[in-house]
Formats: C-alpha cells, structure tokens, sequence
C-alpha cells in the first residue's frame, strides 16, 4: 500500500508536532517545593515518551511508504 504524497507530508507534520509537544511535556515541572518528589514532580514524562514513540511510528510510516513510492517512480522511468 502507498499512500500519497499529501498524507506521507500530513504523517510527518503530525509527527514533529507530538515532537515538541513530547518535548514540552518531558521538561514541564509540576512544583519545586521541598516535599516534591521526583517521579511526582515530573508527573507528565510518561506521556511525553507516549507522544514520542507514536510520533517515531508515523515517522516510520511516512518514510516506508515515501520509499515505496519513489521505487515506483524510478521503475517507471
């Protein structure tokens, strides 16, 4: 299956999007008092690697089927 090449673009701008938004969530710091914990503290990493590994799938997805496609229009030529 290739997709076209408005999608693969949509995929990757979908991607580095969840890309900084991973980002922002993965340094956001809830508080700084003294009874904070560090696993309370950074309370949003969990979902920042959750944003991370669905933005590297639709980066892998883009990829493969811009890949496809471009063997088939260089098999055309």
């Amino acid at each position: 299956m290739v997709m076209k090449f408005k999608t693969e673009v949509c995929l990757l701008s979908l991607a580095i999007a969840l890309f900084v938004v991973s980002a922002f969530f993965y340094t956001y710091q809830m508080g700084t008092g003294s009874f904070s914990v560090f696993w309370t503290a950074f309370s949003y990493r969990g979902l920042a690697l959750a944003f991370v590994g669905c933005g590297s799938v639709l980066t892998v997805t883009a990829s493969v089927s811009f890949s496809k496609h471009d063997k088939e229009l260089l098999s055309q030529v």
